[in-house]
């Protein structure tokens, strides 16, 4: 049969063929180029769903609204943006300086021989006005004073107890669970005996000023004389530390105030700087024991991660390292 088709008929059948391989050819590349620009789509619109979903946009906003809390919580304003203030620096305080007390350290306490020496300044010198309502004469036991020397301080002071079986109030020495006594029995006096300014209580005023303990030991030895052009009114001095620049508590430290038992130099910054310590501690006196029970928490909850990381890397070796072989079937029609 072959021998008898004409030499047309079998060229036209090779062109035939040959176009149907070239139109396979072009529909396989047609296909492949539909698949790779479908999967390209589809992970395009993926991406886009990602970027303009609702959460993405949530979490995106609380995290930079929570940078710049933390931020400003730190440095306290953001470089590239200017603050407006209705009062001027002069109002808000001379900036302190920042000074490397020795609790300031990650891993640092309290020097307990600075907070004894703050307490006798303290008691000698800022107990004539301010009191310390928080703190009681057994805080003081194995932070500063024994139990003993505590106790006698405690003693050294008269408190009203009652009422008695005859109803009345009396007078007795002072207990370890006694608050260390205020110098006036309400703010009234205190106002009136101190040309109505009110003193405030020291139990947390490390927590309560800005700048904390750099600011108090800058307070404390700041005193300057007042600058040309400024006006300080009687009864006031001039401090520019304190906002206003005004302050109604005159210089009280001065060299050579007090008689340490240990036999330190007495000098204006050595008190201020160890009243300030005393004063730290008496509104943190946690702080010691936080930062142990801290240290140990990070040794304990170390170990363990390093445990679990162990456990699971056990736990799933046998699942992440296995082998999986896919078999197809046999056709068995062919």
């Amino acid at each position: 049969m072959l021998s008898r088709l004409p030499l047309a008929a079998l060229k036209s059948s090779g062109a035939l063929g040959a176009s149907r391989s070239t139109l396979s050819n072009v529909g396989t590349r047609s296909a492949s180029q539909v698949r790779f620009a479908s999967s390209s789509s589809a992970s395009s619109s993926a991406f886009q769903s990602l970027f303009t979903s609702r959460a993405s946009l949530v979490s995106v906003t609380l995290f930079s609204a929570g940078s710049i809390a933390w931020y400003t919580h730190l440095y306290g304003s953001l470089p590239f943006i200017g603050e407006v203030h209705a009062n001027s620096l002069a109002d808000d305080g001379l900036h302190p300086g920042v000074y490397p007390w020795p609790h300031k350290g990650l891993f640092d306490t309290f020097d307990h021989a600075s907070i004894r020496r703050g307490f006798q300044v303290y008691r000698e010198v800022c107990a004539a006005c301010h009191s310390l309502d928080r703190i009681a004469w057994r805080n003081l036991v194995g932070v500063s004073h024994t139990a003993d020397e505590a106790r006698a301080l405690a003693e050294d002071v008269e408190y009203t107890d009652g009422p008695d079986d005859a109803g009345e109030m009396f007078q007795r020495p002072g207990k370890l669970s006694d608050y260390l006594p205020p110098p006036y029995p309400n703010e009234e006096a205190a106002r009136a005996g101190n040309g109505g300014a009110l003193p405030p209580d020291l139990s947390l005023i490390i927590k309560a000023r800005h700048g904390g303990a750099d600011y108090v030991f800058s307070l404390l030895t700041g005193y300057v004389d007042p600058p040309a052009g400024v006006e300080i009114r009687e009864g006031m001095n001039y401090n520019p530390y304190f906002p206003g620049g005004a302050i109604s508590m005159a210089r009280l430290l001065f060299d050579g105030l007090v008689e340490y038992e240990d036999g330190t130099p007495a000098t204006t910054s050595q008190m201020a700087k160890d009243v300030v310590t005393f004063l730290n501690w008496a509104a943190e006196p946690e702080l010691d024991e936080r930062k142990r029970l801290g240290l140990k928490a990070v040794i304990l909850f170390s170990a363990l991660f390093a445990v679990s990381i162990q456990v699971k890397r056990f736990k799933w070796t046998a699942i992440k390292n296995r082998k999986i072989i896919y078999k197809p079937p046999v056709d068995k029609a062919h």
